[in-house]
């Protein structure tokens, strides 16, 4: 198929802005790059006047935070999404976001192609694609690091060298980064050895948990139907709740994690990130289904939690299985509405209070002093015939031994 026209994601990065003078050089096409914001901290503006002297024709810069929290964030928070057990999925809730106004982009321009700037040893190249393919089956991709001789970050660093193409990464600090309003993520470099410990000054969201206040905070978050809508009686908008939190949590060395996880396409890597606003909210989240949710639904969506993260994690955000479990968690959700109370002291964020209009908790019925509300006789029945499938295991093993 002949390329005219593609459409790259684009972040000035090392990566992508090579890419630029790569896809000009080997397919003769015209190249519109494109921008999203999802709160990466930085001024996009500049990324303008890189992407046109290195041979883009055009540049798209799109503000998505807001459709990122509120589309993107918020779902993945009432689900309680959480791969392996530590990863807040950061890197892997935005590239839907950013794929499907990709999309957009391309049938807008009439683009044949669309390209990115993944890796194929990594997730994203997944993710990216996945979402291409759902919203257009015959649109061409171009994944150069798939295709291109480059074989390492040095080797881009000296490609980029030789065009005279300003990166913002070196061969002595190669770590990568990849951040926005939830989240950032540090890979690669000397993070690869397991056994290194990260370097402090990389953590750019959090102080250090044994430099953080001695005094801890307090703050009281609001839900209604699972939603973070206020904080300490003050209502935000979900940008601005974000960006308060990140704030708030990183000056108490909330959110750092570092796990060596599974890749989707089969291998272990090692990732450090930083998620202080999403480790506030996950955590109070949780706490006020805890009260709200009666317990063979609260078992239960821990099953769901773990499979929606896996689809997350995957890339598979806009697929029929993603969709249905949307509507079993929105049904889960009806009445998580009321406050947490969490501390947060020296890297940790802890639930200390929390109460709800939906509360199924009773004190006329948890006492352990005298109550008129339970009869503590009827307990012995229940225990027999609740015991009585083992109890029958056992006696038949014996008579068989």
């Amino acid at each position: 198929m002949e390329v005219k026209k593609v459409v790259l994601a684009y972040s000035g990065g090392l990566d992508t802005s090579i890419i630029i003078p790569w896809l000009k050089e080997n397919y003769g096409c015209e190249v519109i790059a494109y921008a999203a914001d999802v709160g990466q901290g930085e001024e996009l503006e500049p990324l303008r006047e890189k992407a046109i002297k290195t041979g883009a024709s055009k540049i798209y810069i799109e503000d998505l935070r807001e459709e990122f929290v509120t589309d993107f964030i918020w779902p993945m928070l009432k689900a309680g999404a959480v791969y392996e057990g530590k990863y807040l999925l950061g890197t892997s809730v935005a590239r839907p976001v950013i794929a499907k106004r990709h999309m957009e982009i391309a049938a807008k321009e009439g683009a044949d192609a669309v390209a990115h700037g993944a890796t194929g040893k990594g997730n994203d190249q997944v993710r990216f694609e996945l979402t291409f393919r759902s919203i257009n089956p015959n649109i061409k991709i171009i994944a150069p690091w798939r295709e291109w001789e480059i074989k390492s970050r040095e080797d881009a660093i000296d490609y980029a060298a030789a065009r005279g193409i300003p990166v913002p990464v070196t061969k002595e600090k190669p770590y990568s980064m990849d951040r926005n309003l939830w989240h950032i993520s540090y890979e690669g470099g000397i993070l690869e050895d397991p056994c290194n410990a990260p370097p402090e000054d990389m953590y750019l969201l959090t102080v250090s948990p044994d430099k953080a206040p001695d005094t801890p905070e307090y703050l009281e978050i609001d839900f209604e139907r699972g939603i973070p809508v206020a904080i300490n009686g003050q209502a935000y908008g979900p940008v601005e709740m974000l960006e308060y939190l990140n704030q708030v949590a990183g000056k108490h060395g909330v959110g750092r994690v570092d796990i060596v996880e599974n890749r989707l396409v089969g291998m272990k890597s090692r990732g450090c990130y930083e998620t202080p606003g999403g480790t506030v909210l996950y955590t109070a989240h949780r706490e006020l289904e805890y009260l709200t949710l009666e317990r063979d639904t609260m078992h239960y969506k821990e099953l769901v939690a773990a499979k929606y993260a896996e689809l997350v994690y995957y890339g598979q955000w806009f697929s029929p299985l993603k969709k249905a479990l949307d509507a079993f968690i929105d049904s889960t959700q009806e009445r998580v509405t009321g406050t947490v109370r969490v501390k947060l002291w020296k890297g940790h964020c802890i639930a200390v209070g929390r109460k709800s209009p939906y509360s199924l908790y009773r004190e006329d019925l948890a006492t352990f002093g005298r109550d008129n509300v339970y009869d503590q006789k009827d307990s012995a029945g229940f225990i027999k015939l609740f015991g009585l499938p083992q109890q029958v295991w056992n006696m038949v093993e014996r008579q068989n031994r």
